[in-house]
């Protein structure tokens, strides 16, 4: 499957090597990117799509429209296609940055029509952080209910740090707590994206392909086998 890049060009939607055609594409996983991100090579995203794809699952890995001015309703609408493409016997939603943002709006509108198997929330930044930036702050945190939340997915979870400058108060006070959703907070890991190191993550591979209550852990700097 492919996606149109911003020149209109259509792309792989895994940058890494296509599965083979014997291999079985067992589970569904939709990576979502946050503000000002282009999928450069480098980021932990590309990384776990070209792995995931390289294992033979079904990934989506979209570049979102004018990531360093977005439209929230734009956004939407690209994530409500992407959920309607999505396959697999276990669907995974894994959002970084802006996009965990993006998320909430999705579940708090009720406009994500079939329930995915588990969403995976990495740095989701702060409304106090987000109306500082005019070209974002549409995104600040909807109203929104565990119980809405639960209805969006059948198991959500939260990623931050605990030095996060886009979520000085917390990902786990700001959001896992409110919700209820288990949080993993990783010391010193800043906001959990290229310029943290974030390059290779092979704690976030192995929850995406093992369970769910799985802690997720900062990244070792060394390749998954």
């Amino acid at each position: 499957m492919h996606d149109e890049d911003e020149d209109g060009t259509a792309v792989d939607r895994t940058p890494g090597e296509e599965p083979a055609a014997t291999t079985p594409a067992t589970h569904g996983f939709l990576l979502l990117h946050g503000w000002q991100n282009h999928r450069p090579p480098g980021h932990w995203q590309h990384w776990l799509a070209g792995r995931l794809g390289e294992l033979g699952h079904e990934v989506g890995y979209p570049q979102l429209p004018d990531p360093d001015d977005p439209c929230r309703e734009r956004w939407l609408d690209e994530l409500r296609s992407h959920l309607d493409a999505l396959r697999g016997q276990r669907r995974t939603v894994v959002c970084h940055s802006l996009a965990c943002l993006l998320w909430l709006h999705a579940v708090a509108r009720g406009a994500v029509a079939v329930p995915v198997d588990r969403v995976l929330l990495v740095a989701p930044p702060s409304s106090e952080v987000l109306r500082q930036h005019t070209e974002v702050r549409e995104f600040a945190a909807p109203a929104v209910t565990p119980a809405e939340v639960s209805a969006a997915a059948a198991y959500t979870r939260v990623i931050g740090s605990d030095d996060d400058p886009y979520c000085p108060e917390g990902a786990a006070v700001r959001y896992g707590e409110p919700l209820g959703l288990p949080s993993d907070i990783l010391p010193g890991q800043a906001h959990l994206d290229l310029d943290a190191g974030y390059g290779d993550w092979p704690s976030l591979l192995d929850w995406c392909l093992g369970t769910d209550t799985a802690p997720v852990t900062a990244r070792r700097g060394r390749p998954h086998r």
